[in-house]
C-alpha cells in the first residue's frame, strides 16, 4: 500500500461552503494547509488526505470549536463525489446508493475500505481506515471519519422520504475530553465510543425502501462515466478495463476474451496473465457484468424482455431466461411481477 493517500478535490465544495458559513477565508486556509487554489477548480484532481484533515482542524482551531466536520456534512453537494454523487441521487434505494459507494470507493478516496453488512432487521456500513506502512498510523483522522459518516447520513436525509436517522453510530476511539458531544445532536441516535469498529447502522426496511428520485437510466449513464473515471485513475487496473469493454460490446453480442483483448490492444495470453495476477477470470467478469446490467434493465418497464436480453448479449430469449433464473431464481417476467414492476 502506498504511503500517498488521497481524496477527491470535490470535498472542497462543501468545505468552502462551511467556511463561508463560519466566516473563514477560504484562500488563506488553503494556503495555510498547503493546498493549491487550482485544485478547487479541477474537479478530478486529488488532494492529500493529511492536508484535508489539517484543513478541517485549521477551521476548528480558528473558531475554537470542534464541530466543523458536521458543518461540512450539512453542506453536502452531489459534486462532492464527482459523478458518483449524481448516480447515488438517482439510485433506487439507500442500499443501492451505498452499494455504489462500496463499488466506486476509489473515486472518493483510497484511504479506507468500506463494506455493508446486512440482516433482515439491520443494515450496517463499516468503514476501516488504512494504515501508513511507515508509521502504522491510521490514514484518516477522527474529524475526517466524522465528516465522511455525517455526509452519508446527510445524503440519506436529503434523498429518503423517511425522517432518516441511524440506529447507532460506533467509533473506535475514546471521548475522554467529551469534545464530540455534538455528534449526538446531529445523528440523533446513540453514538458509542471505544468500539472495535467504525460503523453506522439503520433499519433494513428503510434502507431498502424506494427513493423518490430513483432513475435506472440515469444511474446507468453515470456508471459508464464512473467506470471510465476509474480506468483513468488506475490505468493498470485490467479488470476495470475489461468490464468497461464488456459493457460497451454487449449490445453487439457476447464478446469473447479474444474480442476484448483485441479491443484493448493486448494479446490474449497477456490479457489472461494480467487477469490472473488480479485473481480474476474473464468468464466471471462477463457473468457479473451481464447480471448487473440485466437487473438494471429489467426495472425499465418500457423495455421488452427480449430487448433486455439483447442488451446484455443474448440473441436467444430462451438463453436469457435461463441465465436470469440462474442469477435470481426468477424468470424475467416473474421477477417484474414480484417486484411490482409489470
Amino acid at each position: 500500500m502506498t504511503d500517498y493517500f488521497s481524496v477527491l478535490s470535490g470535498w472542497l465544495i462543501p468545505i468552502k461552503r462551511a467556511m463561508d458559513e463560519w466566516e473563514i477565508d477560504f484562500h488563506t486556509a488553503l494556503a495555510g494547509c498547503g493546498i493549491k487554489t487550482s485544485d478547487f477548480k479541477d474537479k478530478e484532481s486529488r488532494l492529500s488526505a493529511d492536508r484535508v484533515a489539517q484543513l478541517i482542524e485549521y477551521c476548528n482551531r480558528v473558531k475554537n470549536r470542534h464541530d466543523f466536520a458536521i458543518t461540512v456534512a450539512e453542506n453536502f453537494h452531489p459534486g462532492t463525489f464527482h459523478v458518483l454523487g449524481y448516480a447515488m441521487m438517482a439510485s433506487d434505494s439507500l442500499y443501492d446508493a451505498f452499494k455504489r459507494i462500496v463499488r466506486y470507493k476509489k473515486v472518493v478516496s483510497n484511504t479506507c475500505s468500506i463494506k455493508i453488512e446486512e440482516s433482515p432487521e439491520v443494515c450496517k456500513l463499516v468503514l476501516t481506515p488504512f494504515l501508513y506502512e511507515s508509521t502504522n498510523r491510521p490514514v484518516l483522522s477522527h474529524n475526517s471519519i466524522i465528516t465522511f459518516i455525517a455526509t452519508l447520513v446527510k445524503f440519506a436525509r436529503e434523498t429518503s422520504s423517511h425522517n432518516f436517522k441511524p440506529l447507532e453510530v460506533n467509533l473506535n476511539w475514546s471521548n475522554t475530553e467529551e469534545k464530540f458531544q455534538f455528534l449526538n445532536d446531529f445523528f440523533n441516535c446513540p453514538v458509542n465510543f471505544d468500539q472495535n469498529e467504525i460503523s453506522f447502522s439503520c433499519n433494513t426496511v428503510i434502507f431498502k425502501a424506494p427513493l423518490l428520485g430513483g432513475n435506472p437510466m440515469v444511474t446507468q449513464a453515470h456508471e459508464k462515466m464512473l467506470n471510465e473515471f476509474l480506468s483513468r485513475l488506475d490505468k493498470n487496473d485490467v479488470v476495470q478495463t475489461v468490464k468497461n469493454n464488456i459493457y460497451d460490446m454487449l449490445p453487439l453480442g457476447t464478446p469473447t476474451q479474444t474480442d476484448i483483448a483485441k479491443q484493448i490492444g493486448m494479446s490474449l495470453r497477456n490479457l489472461q496473465r494480467k487477469l490472473n495476477e488480479q485473481d480474476a477470470c474473464y468468464r466471471d467478469l462477463l457473468e457479473e457484468t451481464r447480471k448487473k446490467l440485466a437487473l438494471e434493465y429489467i426495472t425499465q418497464v418500457h423495455l421488452s424482455l427480449s430487448e433486455v436480453g439483447y442488451l446484455v448479449g443474448f440473441a436467444n430469449i430462451g438463453n436469457f431466461n435461463r441465465a436470469f433464473k440462474r442469477w435470481t431464481n426468477y424468470a424475467p417476467g416473474e421477477y417484474r411481477k414480484d417486484k411490482h414492476l409489470a
